[in-house]
């Protein structure tokens, strides 16, 4: 009986994830490749050198409450690379001030007046205060766009100068595009279970503070020297394929044929299974054919594009002590100039083992809608970061390393409905055997979600695999034995 061969088109984390579960699931003598149009494999991940040390100019962190990254990372022999924040808390630049991110919120959503009042006006918190006194939310299943709720019950400054900051940071996107079930899923559950409020739908959704004497565990993880390691020892799981575009994809009598290559002179490659792990253009056109329900539904799903201006300070530049700070949008510095800059990761304070020389500090640049801000080159992007830099924290050594890494279309966002997207998305692939989905685009853009996709999509496709070659086997077997 022929060896089991699935490919796995998209070298993300996603992708890569889901070679890794192939690979266990259906043991070493099953063909498994991943197929990636760029150059280099991990997509999102990304350990760049930065002043002569290794520094993720993509995602730099994990959810460490969720299991799938830190399971992943102990399953794969990195523990030992695992790392945590340090004490340092972020901030928030709003209404021209910088505060820290107030406790007893979720995701800036308030739990009660006291938790915001270093952060609001006094009309703003009386807004807040008044919150539970309005008619009961009612969503009946609909979804809403955060920005609508927020400003309907607490007036503009929770979603702008709390909320708005904080989605921006996670999803590069805008509150008022955002759909509140895909992006807070448990204050809409709790909304669903008659809070009535949103105060009390955060009151019962938010941690209750520690004991005292009690440490609370990580929120989140990283890995020492950078995503990258957790990249390189995925991909010893499968054959990988490096710089060919996935044209096409064929439905055959018994699997399935994928049209790799150029234009002018594919080549093909014949498999069981596939898992699909891309962005959800590539995904479009991929399933244009086979899963035309799916890829109408991938159409819809918008995307932002941003870029990572990483800076190499020099040793003895102090920074402020905090981890990073968070944008609202519109602000202006003090000479009236806009800033060009979403958010800072001040990673020498962030992460222990950055500490010590140089100093490491990483911009984001981009919110959805603002390609604008990216229509520059390097140098105008490294000046406009270094001028908010100057303005939030009074920073104006000279870098002595500066790296800007563009991630175009890099984040997808999940507006009012997305859940039922993804639902069809799914459905429409579910019918097709041996096919699966992955990636960002449907459960979370975060690490551990991506992996969870990944997941899912091997454990499918798998199943499928392992359910044919029996068949084949018992064929065999008859055949044999008449």
């Amino acid at each position: 009986m022929s060896a089991p061969r699935v490919a796995v088109v998209g070298g993300g984390i996603s992708g890569l994830a889901a070679a890794h579960r192939l690979r266990l699931l259906l043991g070493p003598r099953a063909e498994i490749t991943v197929i990636e149009q760029a150059d280099r494999l991990g997509g999102k991940l990304r350990t760049g050198e930065v002043g002569g040390r290794a520094y993720d100019v993509g995602a730099e962190a994990f959810l460490h409450r969720r299991p799938e990254a830190a399971g992943l990372v102990a399953e794969v022999g990195l523990a030992g690379q695992l790392v945590h924040p340090t004490a340092a808390r972020a901030s928030i630049h709003a209404a021209g001030d910088t505060r820290p991110i107030p406790a007893h919120t979720l995701m800036g959503v308030p739990a009660s007046v006291d938790a915001v009042r270093e952060v609001l006006s006094h009309e703003g918190l009386r807004r807040v205060a008044a919150e539970r006194d309005l008619p009961p939310i009612r969503l009946d299943g609909a979804d809403v766009s955060v920005g609508a709720l927020l400003r309907e019950r607490f007036g503009p400054e929770v979603a702008d100068r709390l909320v708005g900051p904080l989605l921006g940071g996670v999803y590069a996107g805008r509150t008022d595009v955002l759909g509140l079930r895909a992006t807070m899923p448990q204050l809409a559950a709790a909304l669903d279970s008659g809070a009535g409020s949103l105060l009390a739908a955060a009151a019962a959704t938010v941690p209750a503070p520690p004991r005292p004497g009690v440490t609370r565990p990580p929120v989140f993880g990283a890995l020492r020297d950078g995503m990258a390691t957790l990249v390189e020892r995925l991909a010893e799981s499968a054959e990988i394929r490096l710089g060919l575009p996935v044209r096409a994809l064929v439905r055959r009598e018994h699997g399935w044929r994928l049209e790799i290559g150029s234009a002018a002179a594919p080549t093909h490659l014949d498999v069981d299974g596939v898992v699909l792990a891309v962005p959800a253009p590539a995904a479009r056109k991929l399933l244009a054919d086979v899963a035309p329900a799916a890829a109408r539904r991938y159409a819809e799903v918008e995307l932002a594009s941003m870029a990572v201006v990483a800076l190499a300070l020099p040793p003895g530049t102090e920074l402020p002590e905090r981890s990073g700070v968070l944008l609202a949008e519109d602000e202006r510095a003090a000479d009236g100039v806009p800033f060009t800059a979403k958010a800072f990761t001040f990673s020498s304070r962030k992460w222990a083992h950055l500490a010590g020389e140089p100093v490491l500090v990483r911009g984001s640049v981009g919110r959805h809608g603002e390609a604008h801000l990216l229509q520059r080159d390097d140098d105008e992007l490294v000046a406009a970061v270094r001028h908010d830099l100057r303005e939030l924290t009074g920073v104006t050594a000279q870098p002595i390393d500066a790296v800007v890494t563009r991630w175009g279309g890099g984040l997808p966002q999940y507006g009012v409905g997305h859940l039922d997207v993804v639902r069809d998305i799914e459905d429409a692939v579910s019918e097709l055997p041996g096919l699966a989905v992955a990636g960002a685009t449907l459960h979370g853009v975060g690490i551990p979600a991506c992996i969870a996709t990944g997941d899912a999509a091997a454990a499918r496709v798998a199943a499928h695999v392992a359910r044919e070659s029996s068949d084949t086997a018992s064929g065999e077997v008859v055949g044999r034995a008449r």
